[in-house]
């Protein structure tokens, strides 16, 4: 079984039986670990991870699990080198799942932030992800999400000229498109759609947040982006819970900016073309 294995039982008192690769992960290399009490964990290892990697997701994940909201895989261990979290059985999407993760979204969004930002910075991806606070959400994302992923596109030349004049005109209104203020929202962060595990349990749990304070359409938008089985589900569940402000459905294109040049900044392709497209639809 090798050195993760003796590294779980290191960290956690526990003898390995067995590991098992998990598919899927393109960031982190993933394995199940079956433990002598009979239960299974997740072990992710990163090849030189920065020393704060592990640990920034560990406590986005605690953030999040502490509002009581959505269903999050419980830290086992989180050091430099690798995480340990409980496993996650997966099963089938469901009305009932999608019901109630529109509902617990709600309810973590609801218990909020201290303020727009974090503590401390974070991951997106590989990402460095900036969360120095702002007095405003408009300001946060204009500053901390939108222009840094902008420039890093545009030196990546994954960002044309044309679409970078769209996005900077975004930034220049961003204050009129924003819609109603509201208080900062506890936010997963990167919630799109592989983010979401179905468990067995008929309960939708989250996973790989880039958890901060921000405004509550963004983790919505998130999930719209690439397409969440059963998202109208969702959607209704939450409005239920905490309706959204007039026009959300205006303003889902300001918050794929920043999911999708982050997208362009770390895979190319046609995502800053999708940024521009989403910049003009909004000017």
């Amino acid at each position: 079984m090798g050195t993760i294995a003796s590294r779980a039982e290191e960290l956690l008192g526990t003898a390995v039986v067995a590991t098992t690769p998990v598919a899927g992960g393109d960031i982190c290399t993933a394995t199940r670990l079956r433990l002598s009490d009979g239960t299974s964990a997740l072990v992710k290892t990163r090849a030189h991870a920065p020393a704060d990697f592990f640990p920034s997701e560990a406590r986005g994940l605690s953030w999040l699990a502490e509002a009581r909201g959505v269903h999050v895989p419980a830290v086992l261990a989180a050091e430099a080198d690798c995480l340990i979290l409980s496993w996650v059985e997966t099963g089938r999407p469901s009305v009932e799942a999608a019901e109630h993760l529109g509902r617990a979204l709600a309810v973590t969004h609801r218990v909020g932030a201290a303020s727009f930002g974090a503590e401390s910075d974070g991951y997106i991806g590989t990402l460095p992800l900036p969360n120095r606070t702002a007095p405003t959400w408009p300001e946060f994302y204009a500053t901390r999400r939108v222009l840094p992923y902008l420039k890093l596109g545009r030196d990546r030349g994954s960002v044309s000229a044309e679409d970078a004049v769209a996005v900077e005109a975004v930034v220049r209104r961003i204050t009129d498109l924003a819609g109603p203020e509201e208080p900062p929202a506890r936010l997963h962060g990167d919630l799109w759609s592989g983010n979401v595990l179905w468990g067995l349990d008929g309960r939708a749990w989250l996973v790989d947040p880039a958890a901060y304070g921000g405004h509550r359409e963004t983790d919505l938008a998130m999930l719209a982006l690439f397409g969440l089985p059963q998202l109208s589900r969702v959607i209704a569940a939450y409005e239920d819970e905490a309706p959204l402000a007039d026009g959300w459905e205006d303003r889902v294109a300001l918050h794929q900016l920043f999911p999708l040049l982050v997208h362009a900044a770390l895979f190319g392709g046609g995502y800053g073309a999708r940024a521009g497209e989403a910049a003009r639809s909004l000017l």
